[in-house]
């Protein structure tokens, strides 16, 4: 069992997503004794932005330093995703949607002839065959109500896996954390149960 571990909250102390990501991790290794885990953290250290000097690393032929240095490290990030067999995101919710690390991330990942590739009829994921977690803290209630219209962080997180071919993914939700300290425990104690639940089923399942 290989697990990637993705933080991308740019809080580090008190952060609700990295809270709950290491719960969910220790519940893994709980369940999955000895497995390999790659933590990749960049909220804390953020995938350079694309631009016209390193573009062509992720979509393109490099040639230069700049590009040549974004392809290694596309490569490293691909790698990592590609080894994995259970991918853990930890993705609070800015400004209605991802955090720029996140991304960054996934602007990396997702590479033509690499982790999806084109067809006549549609474009086909090449990542299949694995389980994702991702944990989405929100300092408001975004999943039912007035909010909902303004979720387009997990649509968006949704459509970006399975274009590479992940559709195994479990959505775990933390909201009113902004609400105050009592709301903010209650959500992180609700989705720390929630994640003990999805957990154990999927233990059961591959038992």
């Amino acid at each position: 069992m290989n697990i990637l571990a993705i933080d991308s909250s740019a809080a580090q102390g008190g952060s609700v997503s990295r809270i709950l990501v290491d719960h969910a991790l220790a519940l893994l290794l709980q369940a999955h004794p000895g497995a390999t885990v790659v933590r990749r953290d960049v909220g804390a250290a953020p995938t350079p932005h694309l631009t016209p000097r390193n573009l062509a690393g992720v979509r393109g032929v490099p040639s230069t330093p700049c590009e040549m240095a974004a392809r290694a490290l596309s490569d490293e990030l691909i790698d990592e995703a590609r080894a994995a067999h259970t991918i853990l995101i930890g993705a609070p919710m800015y400004n209605f949607g991802l955090p720029t690390g996140l991304r960054g991330w996934f602007d990396y990942v997702l590479r033509a002839g690499e982790t999806f590739r084109y067809s006549e009829a549609k474009p086909q994921g090449l990542l299949g065959g694995k389980r994702v977690i991702v944990i989405e803290s929100r300092g408001g209630l975004y999943s039912d109500g007035p909010g909902w219209a303004m979720d387009f962080q997990e649509p968006y997180l949704r459509q970006l896996l399975q274009f590479v071919g992940i559709t195994d993914v479990a959505f775990v939700r933390a909201e009113k954390v902004g609400f105050g300290p009592k709301p903010r425990d209650q959500a992180i104690a609700s989705a720390r149960r929630q994640l003990g639940e999805l957990i154990e089923e999927q233990y059961r399942q591959a038992a």
